[in-house]
């Protein structure tokens, strides 16, 4: 079985976002950046996968500037056969990412896709789903567990009352909530065998997909700064403020 992983590259979960200064996006210039988290853990049940001899090959693929074969290293490093970069500077929108992962899809013709949920700089939780609608194939989506079985698969995901069972036939497409399982850090070895792994870059101007935004974006701004806390000396006085903002809001 061959399992194709989508990655992207975004600012590091552990660094402050800032916005620019002019209001155009966020700062990325001399930011650290890595793998977005949840993509980590697509990777990590690709390669839990294969180790249970259930998945022959895994091919990452991630889609952005030259600098995004980090991110391809890192899923190589953990496991990964090998890895596809489709190689852009423009920045994309969410539909015109799965359109390119189509195209990918259409060549690779994987059993399973998987993916983040969503990405964390922009939270859309968007491709996944495009991606399934653009291939034709069943989806599960916030995957907090995958088992094969055959040509079946069973994906335990996460709703808003707690845990869903899904059965669904292959090939199919899975994107990974961050329950799914813990990802690992790869050793110093395996980062060195990464970089013998084969890793295809391609233009993504070669897979015929208009790349032109749709939406345009006014401006971003950074959320207001929030006030700070009020030191309480008792619990009456605490339940005195309490019943005091309860009864303000409901005299609006």
């Amino acid at each position: 079985m061959k399992i194709l992983v989508a990655v992207k590259r975004v600012v590091d979960h552990n660094v402050r976002i800032r916005v620019r200064p002019d209001g155009t996006g966020v700062e990325t210039n001399g930011v650290r950046m890595s793998m977005n988290p949840f993509c980590k853990h697509a990777v990590e049940a690709a390669v839990q996968l294969a180790e249970a001899g259930q998945a022959s090959e895994i091919v990452v693929v991630s889609i952005g500037p030259k600098a995004s074969n980090d991110v391809i290293l890192t899923a190589l490093a953990m496991g990964a056969h090998r890895g596809i970069l489709v190689e852009t500077d423009a920045p994309l929108e969410t539909l015109v990412i799965a359109k390119l992962l189509a195209r990918v899809v259409a060549e690779e013709q994987p059993d399973l896709i998987l993916l983040g949920k969503q990405a964390v700089d922009d939270d859309s939780n968007h491709v996944g789903q495009m991606l399934a609608a653009l291939t034709d194939r069943p989806q599960a989506t916030f995957a907090s567990e995958i088992k094969i079985s055959g040509a079946e698969l069973e994906v335990v995901r996460e709703v808003d009352s707690g845990r869903e069972t899904l059965r669904l036939p292959l090939p199919a497409v899975v994107t990974a909530d961050l329950r799914l399982n813990t990802p690992r850090n790869a050793a110093l070895p395996m980062v060195m065998k990464a970089r013998s792994k084969p890793l295809a870059v391609r233009s993504a101007s070669e897979f015929g997909v208009d790349l032109g935004a749709r939406l345009k974006v006014e401006k971003i701004s950074p959320p207001p700064e929030r006030v700070a806390g009020k030191t309480v000396n008792s619990v009456s006085e605490l339940v005195t403020i309490i019943a005091a903002d309860v009864n303000a809001m409901e005299a609006i």
